[in-house]
């Protein structure tokens, strides 16, 4: 399935730093770690790079290709644009990637583990758990194959040392399913305190997928499931 670019106008790009400022303001990310990209007719809209959000203009978004290095002249894009490029091609069907390092996705990441079907909510990001994406350095080419491969069918994922990147219909629905899994991976966290969280099995998850099919308002393509 492929979605329709979004439109490249100065509102696509303010919703970005909007959202870019939301993460930071709800404690999902800190400083410029994090980044959000959008693909438009012309290729792909993406945070430049180490530039503080508050101090961001419409026009000082960078346009990258969809195939190929960005052009050398200009303003920088973030320095994760590869793999950002990368789940573009891979996810026709999800024109926005959002990247972070929430405190508690972060947690989990540094520590290599996925988060298992803890929660029904798990079904928010395409399977029965959030994946975690095996280590590479960042703006690798290793990196971007990893992210590819684990992204395929999956909204979300954790990345090992590193932090955690979701894909959205919009800008809005990758917003909510970044602070989605920020508060799964706290609920996952505080559940192994003094016990084990008890584990959804294959068949509950599935009766949830079903349920997930007409979850949110009636004819809104942007509902949250």
């Amino acid at each position: 399935m492929t979605t329709a670019p979004l439109p490249d106008t100065a509102a696509t790009r303010q919703a970005l730093i909007d959202a870019c400022r939301a993460m930071n303001a709800r404690h999902l990310n800190q400083g410029t770690s994090g980044n959000i990209s959008a693909r438009v007719a012309d290729g792909v809209l993406i945070t430049p790079s180490g530039v503080a959000y508050d101090a961001l203009a419409p026009d000082m978004m960078v346009t990258i290709p969809l195939e190929g290095s960005p052009d050398e002249i200009g303003p920088k894009p973030s320095s994760e644009w590869p793999f950002h490029q990368a789940l573009h091609k891979a996810r026709p069907d999800m024109p926005v990637v959002l990247h972070a390092h929430p405190p508690y996705c972060s947690v989990l990441a540094v520590q290599r583990r996925a988060i298992p079907a803890c929660h029904y909510m798990i079904a928010a990001f395409g399977g029965d758990d959030v994946p975690l994406v095996d280590y590479a350095l960042f703006g690798s080419q290793a990196l971007c194959d990893n992210m590819a491969a684990v992204m395929t069918e999956r909204h979300g994922c954790l990345m090992a040392n590193h932090g955690a990147t979701v894909l959205g219909e919009t800008v809005e629905k990758a917003l909510w399913r970044l602070e989605e899994l920020e508060s799964l991976a706290r609920t996952y966290l505080f559940s192994t305190i003094g016990g084990a969280p008890h584990i959804l099995t294959a068949e509950e998850m599935a009766e949830v997928h079903v349920a997930f099919r007409s979850y949110g308002p009636r004819s809104d393509n942007n509902s949250v499931a």
